[in-house]
This record gives C-alpha cells, sequence and structure tokens, in this order.
C-alpha cells in the first residue's frame, strides 16, 4: 500500500468571522433570539457562534420575500431574473475554493468532493435554471409563480441542497427564506454574501439559522406559499401533517435505504469502485447512498474479497487532506447513531468487518464497516445508518433481487451492475426508486430529475420537472 504525505489546503482563503447575524431584505441583522456554536466536525474546535432565529424574526423574513415578491421579483421578465442567475453562478465559480473550504471545515467531508463535485454542481444548477427562467411557457407547467418558498436543507450537503431549492425557485419568479442545518449554517450564509455581491434585489434571498424550532416557524407561517424540505423521513412525515388542510405546496426529499444490485456478469472491479462510491462517500451522509449490497450467490465471496481489499485503501482523516477519502461524521449526535445501529447489527448476528485505519483522537470518526450475514429482518437492513456502514445481502435470481431491493419502506435510488442491457431495462422497470443507476451509482446533473417514492417522499427537484414545484399551472385550473 502506498503512504502519502499530507497535502493539505490552506484555510487562509476562508474568512470565518466570530459571530453571524441572519440574512433578511439583503442585510445582516442580529435577530430576536439566542444563538449557538458551530463547530468543526474533525477537530471539534468551535468555528463561530450563530444567530438562531425566533418566531419574529422569521416573520420579519417571510415578509422581505412577499415585499420583494409583490414589488420587484415577480414582476421582472424572465430573462432579467436570468441575469441575476447567471451572475450568482459566475460568483459561486470564482469563489469555488473558499465555498469548497468552508463546506469541508464545517461539515467534515473531504475537500476533495466539496472541490470537485459539490461546487461544480451548485454553480451548474444555477447555470441551469438560468436558461429557463425566460422559458417558462414550454416547462409545461405554466408560468405563473407561487410567491414566497419556505426552503428547509440538511445537513449532509448544505451547499447543493441550498442550490437545489433556490436556483429553480428564483428562475420561476418565487422568492426565498431558507433555513440551513444547525450543524452546517457557514456556506449558506456565504451565500448570503454572494447574494450582495451579485446586487439581488433585497428580501429576495433570505437565510435564517437555527434549529428545529425555526424550521417549524417557517413551515407554518401563513404566509408561505410553497414548503420545500430534504431531510428525515421522521421530519417530513411531521411537515406533511403541519400543512395538512392549507393551500401550501409541499416537496419532501426524505430517507432512503438504497440497494445496490452486482450479478454475476457484472465488471467486479467496476461494481466494487461503484459499491465504495455508493456508501462511502460523503462518510454515507446521502440520502441516496448504497447502503445495502445485494450481490449474487455465485460471485458473492469474490465481490467480497476484492470490496476488503479496496475499503483497507481508504484514506480516513483531515478533511482538509487532498488525500483524504472518508472524512469526519458531522456530529456527535450522527456518530452515536451510528454506533448504535452498528452494534444492534452486530448483536443481531451480523458479521461486522472495519478498514483497518487510524483515527483522529479529536473529532468525530467512524472507520468504513461492512456487515456480511445479514438478513431482510435485521435493523441495519431496514433502517437508514447514514454513515459509512455497508449491509450485504445475496440473492440467486433476478426476480429474488427486485423483491430484496423493493422490501423496504423507502424508494430514493438503487444501482444495477450488469453486461446485459435487456436486464437492466427490466430491473429498471421493476425497482420502486425514483432514480435507477446502471454500472454507476451518485452520478448527478441539474438536467435530471431526483426525488423518491413512499417514504422517499414526493415531488422532483432538478431538470424541468424540478420547475413543476414552483409554479402554479393556470391553464389546469389548479396547482400542477
Amino acid at each position: 500500500m502506498f503512504e502519502y504525505a499530507p497535502a493539505p489546503e490552506s484555510r487562509a482563503i476562508v474568512d470565518i468571522k466570530p459571530s453571524y447575524g441572519l440574512f433578511i431584505n439583503g442585510e445582516f441583522v442580529d435577530g430576536n433570539g439566542t444563538s449557538f456554536k458551530t463547530v468543526n466536525p474533525a477537530t471539534e474546535e468551535v468555528l463561530a457562534e450563530v444567530a438562531e432565529a425566533s418566531d419574529v424574526d422569521v416573520d420579519e423574513a417571510v415578509k422581505a420575500a412577499r415585499r420583494a415578491y409583490t414589488r420587484v421579483w415577480s414582476r421582472m421578465s424572465g430573462a432579467e431574473r436570468a441575469k441575476y442567475l447567471y451572475r450568482i453562478a459566475r460568483i459561486i465559480q470564482e469563489r469555488g475554493r473558499e465555498l469548497a473550504v468552508l463546506e469541508s471545515i464545517d461539515n467534515g467531508k473531504p475537500i476533495k468532493e466539496s472541490r470537485d463535485v459539490d461546487v461544480p454542481i451548485v454553480a451548474a444548477h444555477f447555470f441551469y435554471y438560468a436558461g429557463w427562467a425566460d422559458k417558462l411557457k414550454y416547462s409545461g407547467y405554466g408560468e405563473t409563480p407561487l410567491g414566497v418558498a419556505g426552503q428547509v436543507i440538511p445537513w449532509n450537503f448544505p451547499l447543493l441542497m441550498l442550490a437545489w431549492k433556490i436556483a429553480p425557485a428564483l428562475a420561476c419568479g418565487n422568492t426565498v427564506v431558507l433555513k440551513p442545518a444547525e450543524t452546517t449554517p457557514l456556506t449558506a450564509l456565504l451565500f448570503a454574501e454572494i447574494c450582495q455581491q451579485a446586487d439581488l434585489p433585497p428580501g429576495v434571498v433570505n437565510i435564517v439559522t437555527g434549529a428545529g424550532d425555526t424550521g417549524r416557524s417557517i413551515v407554518s407561517h401563513p404566509d408561505v406559499d410553497k414548503v420545500a424540505f430534504t431531510g428525515s423521513t421522521e421530519v417530513g412525515k411531521a411537515i406533511a401533517r403541519a400543512v395538512a388542510g392549507s393551500d401550501k405546496k409541499v416537496t419532501l426529499e426524505l430517507g432512503g435505504k438504497a440497494a445496490n444490485i452486482v450479478f454475476d456478469d457484472a465488471p467486479l472491479d467496476q461494481a466494487v469502485e461503484g459499491i465504495v462510491n455508493g456508501i462511502f462517500f460523503n462518510q454515507g451522509h446521502v440520502c441516496c447512498a448504497g447502503s445495502r449490497l445485494l450481490v449474487q450467490e455465485s460471485v458473492a465471496d469474490e465481490v467480497m474479497s476484492r470490496l476488503k481489499r479496496r475499503m483497507a485503501t481508504l484514506r480516513v482523516g483531515d478533511p482538509l487532506d487532498k488525500n483524504t477519502d472518508v472524512g469526519a461524521i458531522n456530529s456527535a449526535e450522527q456518530l452515536a447513531k451510528i454506533r448504535e445501529l452498528s452494534a444492534i447489527g452486530e448483536s443481531e448476528g451480523a458479521e461486522r468487518w472495519s478498514a483497518p485505519c487510524d483515527l483522529p483522537a479529536n473529532g468525530y470518526w467512524f472507520a468504513p464497516t461492512v456487515f456480511t450475514g445479514v438478513s431482510q429482518a435485521h435493523r441495519i437492513a431496514r433502517e437508514e445508518i447514514f454513515g459509512p456502514v455497508l449491509s450485504v445481502l445475496t440473492f440467486r435470481t433476478p426476480s429474488e433481487a427486485v423483491e430484496k431491493a423493493n422490501n423496504t419502506p423507502f424508494g430514493l435510488s438503487a444501482g444495477v451492475w450488469t453486461d446485459k442491457g435487456s436486464r437492466i431495462l427490466s430491473m429498471a422497470n421493476r425497482l420502486r426508486a425514483g432514480v435507477v443507476w446502471a454500472n454507476t451509482f451518485n452520478k448527478f446533473d441539474p438536467t435530471s430529475p431526483f426525488g423518491g417514492y413512499k417514504e422517499s417522499g414526493y415531488g422532483r427537484e432538478g431538470g424541468r420537472h424540478g420547475l413543476e414545484a414552483y409554479l402554479r399551472n393556470t391553464e389546469k385550473g389548479a396547482d400542477a
């Protein structure tokens, strides 16, 4: 095994302020609530003190968004709105290194992922939806915006989820009140600075930081027309109950327990890379992570041998080191959940194997882990662990693979690895998943819609389909 000298990215490009306020009506304000600390999960270092928005602050943000919508943004032509989105996209590119470093510091993900995956896709989303802004009449979903969008995003892809939510909302003529996760607020606040730099009209984008109470205040606010949430299924269900009976439009992108299905004719080395990418990318903090490996019985031993050999080469450590493959777990709370479910897996009789690696003394860390001897009754095969933990099951026939893959309350994604194109098409038609990847995994593009079935939520983000959630289809006389 090769030894790699550290290759750390410099923190000097990022200016982290001691404290942050709320971004309301184009300005940073102190807010009326308390504050909380955001922590570097790789070191447990306190990065900054961040304002926690109160109900009064959320109300001010919604009022600012309503004024901007009524007086400016909804009256602006699509071509004019597009100019602002293009400008934001270009500034994101120009400040890409700064955004990537800050994302890795606040979130714990490896710099090569934030630099080479997250930030480029963020810019691409703003470019893509800028292109739609003056072409809404061709979308098939109407041209009338909804109004004020309340958006709540998770901690696993803070900047990317922001782009998925804000870019289509603005392109369609809506204004936004967005709450980032309490453990990862810093790139959203840097995005607020980018909005100022782009001369975005005040109130079009408002960023209010806080925890669950702040999110509930946004969701329940009577002057919010649209709610978009990405996060846990439990919170998604609570949001659905809260807005039931109202005329708010809702999209929910929730949890997953994706099956990554490997047939005996698959290119095994390529499949192993896909398995590793599917579960260990972003420390497994991915809603659509391939956390259930279904491998055909005849090649199961060979796949596991190659997989363990590959896992042993993964480099766990400093997220700012360009050689790091697996960074820090985002929070102490999430680490405790991963440890708890892993211990349950062992107590239920599954065989645990963790990649040999030295974990740092400080911070939140978990070695890449695989469980074999897993049955469908095991909790680690049914519950979302949201960490670098893979459960392995076997199958004999394609029908058995489909039955096991669909035997879950979730339906966000799946992967199929085989040399037969006809089998790929057959499996894709039978799998109850919003996205089915063929001989790859975790590939995203702004032109392609993403979303789930069952307890993985409803609605789609990305692509032309992502416009539907932010437009009122007046031709049908009702919301699309």
